[in-house]
């Protein structure tokens, strides 16, 4: 299959009508994916693939909310073009995508790099942020053991299938129950032209440890969710960024890795709509 097939396949498991859409977010071309109406909820996917991360949730958000997934600049069908790739330059491309789509504000859920994106927006533009959502996020301290991080290199400087099954068994609990074509999708962005800038020429800027009194400063209502089997990013560092931040509650997910919303999406889906739809739930 080709790259784009492999795309469309994941779009295709969606069960809800997806619209397709690119703007330009400033100066970058920006693809992404949009469902449902309502109040927006914008999906900032993790630093690989691209929108379609989110194929296991779009589908259940977009009942009673306006999904919003844009593809990354730097991932997916967005440009990839040289850049800081730290997290003001993420944050400032968000500030322009959203001022493209005219959205005056928003939910921002943020998923492992795309959470270390979504707190500097939050500390940057407060005005434009609703509630924030933080799943397995980066910048709150966690860094990758040796075997994750000899997975996370292998896959972004060499990208195959086999660099892909090594480092699948640190990001998910269960990896059987990844759909290929994700993983498919993640190495043939990467082989794309500049495929590699966002790991490359960020060298992990975006998902550097955030400062406490960073932390401390973010307002919004925030829900941190974690997949308590993370060997990635340690649970131990959501615990200790709930505790700071002061509108924060956590939400652990059993038998989960660092991708709970593909580990287990059912879960995750009612706890994330749970908070979103003011509906009381669990956390702690």
């Amino acid at each position: 299959m080709s790259k784009v097939n492999y795309r469309e396949a994941l779009i295709g498991k969606i069960a809800t009508t997806i619209r397709q859409g690119q703007i330009s977010a400033g100066s970058v071309k920006t693809f992404y994916l949009s469902a449902g109406k309502g109040m927006p909820v914008i999906l900032l996917h993790g630093a690989g693939a691209g929108a379609v991360t989110w194929y296991p949730s779009i589908s259940a958000i977009s009942e009673k909310l306006h999904v919003i997934a844009p593809d990354i600049v730097g991932y997916g069908e967005s440009e990839k073009p040289n850049g800081a790739y730290d997290r003001p330059y993420f944050s400032a491309w968000l500030k322009d995508f959203l001022v493209a789509l005219a959205i005056p504000k928003a939910h921002i859920v943020g998923l492992s790099q795309g959470g270390a994106i979504a707190l500097q927006f939050s500390l940057d533009y407060p005005e434009l942020v609703d509630k924030l959502v933080l799943v397995d996020s980066g910048a709150l301290g966690a860094k990758p053991s040796f075997l994750p991080f000899i997975g996370m290199l292998w896959m972004n400087s060499a990208p195959s299938r086999l660099a892909n099954r090594f480092f699948s068994r640190y990001l998910l609990f269960n990896p059987a129950k990844r759909d290929p074509n994700h993983s498919n999708y993640s190495i043939e962005v990467l082989r794309q032209e500049g495929g590699k800038n966002a790991f490359m020429q960020g060298r992990g800027a975006a998902v550097s440890p955030m400062p406490e009194k960073s932390l401390r400063q973010v307002k919004s209502d925030t829900l941190i969710i974690w997949g308590e089997n993370d060997q990635l990013f340690s649970v131990e560092h959501a615990e200790a960024a709930a505790m700071v931040m002061p509108n924060a509650k956590l939400y652990c997910i059993q038998e989960a890795g660092h991708l709970p919303l593909i580990d287990q999406p059912d879960i995750f889906n009612k706890v994330l709509l749970g908070f979103l739809n003011n509906e009381r739930g669990g956390g702690r």
